[in-house]
């Protein structure tokens, strides 16, 4: 029974082929392309809109050189919101709920964001393993504590987005299952779940487009501080 409910996110494949690409590559398609039309469908506006909306709030904590990472950083935010999102409808497989993707997207991007501050101001990016004012023989300590604050910021990325994905997952599928249950038993029981997972469901919605933010804005404070 404890492994029906983690088979969900389980890698589907085909053929013994992994669909796990298709299922990242799909949320692209969702996506109106832009045209050299001066009137556009309501659909394109309101995604340009929304797609401006989302730039300016990622980009508005970071100075002029980091708006170079625009492109980036919203590409992101999109990807893993239309993931999340899809995610959520029935008979899906969502890609975010594995750790290794999570990590292939964390660990890259703040090892980029670290080597900007060590290429262009390698003294200010050092000095922030050392506070001000450390007494001496605290600072092999503090030295050692902040080098492994720094090294745990990708894990804590990855492990952030796949925890919260994960149980909200594993909470709507234990209610439907309970409310699937007690429909022929006791139907006003189960009205009152299927209340409870009607109200999860919403708080689901939240949840992943909260966590697409975090993850992006994090990356984006990590940023700043080695610009």
């Amino acid at each position: 029974m404890n492994l029906s409910f983690f088979d969900q996110f389980s890698s589907p494949s085909l053929l013994g082929i992994p669909l796990i690409l298709i299922a990242m590559t799909f949320p692209a398609l969702l996506l109106s392309t832009q045209n050299n039309r001066w009137v556009t469908d309501r659909l394109s506006t309101l995604q340009s809109w929304f797609i401006s909306l989302i730039t300016k709030q990622l980009m508005m904590p970071l100075s002029n050189k980091g708006h170079k990472w625009a492109l980036i950083l919203t590409s992101l935010m999109l990807f893993l919101l239309l993931t999340n999102l899809l995610g959520l409808l029935p008979y899906t497989f969502t890609p975010t709920t594995q750790l290794s993707m999570n990590l292939a997207l964390a660990i890259p991007l703040w090892l980029a964001t670290l080597l900007t501050g060590l290429r262009n101001q390698p003294s200010i990016s050092l000095a922030h393993l050392l506070p001000e004012g450390t007494p001496t023989p605290l600072i092999p300590a503090l030295v050692l504590i902040e080098t492994t604050s720094l090294l745990i910021r990708p894990l804590a990325l990855g492990v952030r987005l796949t925890a919260n994905l994960t149980a909200g997952h594993l909470l709507i599928q234990l209610i439907s299952t309970a409310t699937a249950s007690l429909v022929s038993t006791m139907p006003m029981i189960s009205l009152l779940t299927l209340l409870v997972l009607f109200l999860l469901t919403i708080l689901e919605v939240a949840v992943a487009m909260i966590q697409a933010y975090v993850f992006v804005l994090l990356l984006s404070l990590y940023l700043q501080e080695n610009i």
